[in-house]
């Protein structure tokens, strides 16, 4: 098992979240609709298929560029309070990484850390809130919690993992405080929040490409 690899090969990470976020079009709306617009996968779909277009168009990139791709298409080409907040989600993820050729448990961690500093700022949500911060900061946490621990590279990012889904379901016992879904209060108990959804699964993608570049 590796403890290190290339920010050029990590380019396979972006490859996979872009393309979970296409395959869970149907899925994202499908939640969405229980408190939202149910456009949310149609929004997602959106811009990270823009974001493969341009990718596509160039010969070669690492992971710090494909997420910068990411983070800028976001921005400029979605609208609603998604694309700024994940926009500088991926910004985060990017920036962090950009100036090491070399990714280790310790830049992911940053990448993490970083990703959830850039929300903090454009947004008050809290957990407990019923938003992607139910799932992004339990992961943040929990992989900073093992690595201070000095567990191997992939037992911190499977246990943060473990606390990315934990998080995303806990957002179905709770009623929405905010965005639209609030509007609907206790009603939108039973239902997982549409963004917390998106949220893990990036952090799935992200959590399990890493994985795999580790184990071989």
């Amino acid at each position: 098992m590796r403890t290190e690899f290339s920010n050029q090969e990590a380019s396979r990470i972006v490859d996979a979240v872009i393309e979970t976020i296409q395959t869970n079009k149907q899925y994202l709306c499908e939640v969405d609709s229980h408190g939202g617009d149910g456009d949310h996968g149609i929004n997602m779909n959106k811009g990270f298929t823009f974001a493969r277009q341009e990718l596509d168009n160039m010969t070669e990139y690492t992971m710090s560029d494909g997420f910068k791709v990411i983070s800028q298409v976001l921005v400029t080409k979605i609208g609603g309070s998604m694309g700024p907040l994940y926009g500088s989600f991926f910004q985060g993820l990017s920036s962090a990484a950009r100036k090491n050729e070399i990714i280790t448990s310790e830049i992911v961690m940053k990448m993490l850390q970083k990703a959830y500093l850039n929300l903090s700022d454009l947004t008050d949500a809290k957990v407990g809130d019923k938003s992607l911060i139910d799932v992004l900061v339990p992961t943040v946490q929990t992989y900073e919690k093992y690595f201070i621990d000095d567990a191997p590279f992939d037992v911190c990012l499977i246990q943060s993992l473990t606390a990315a889904k934990a998080g995303l379901e806990a957002t179905k016992e709770i009623p929405a405080k905010i965005g639209r879904a609030s509007r609907i209060g206790d009603r939108s108990i039973g239902h997982q929040d549409a963004g917390a959804t998106s949220c893990y699964l990036i952090i799935e993608a992200f959590i399990n490409t890493i994985n795999d570049l580790v184990e071989e």
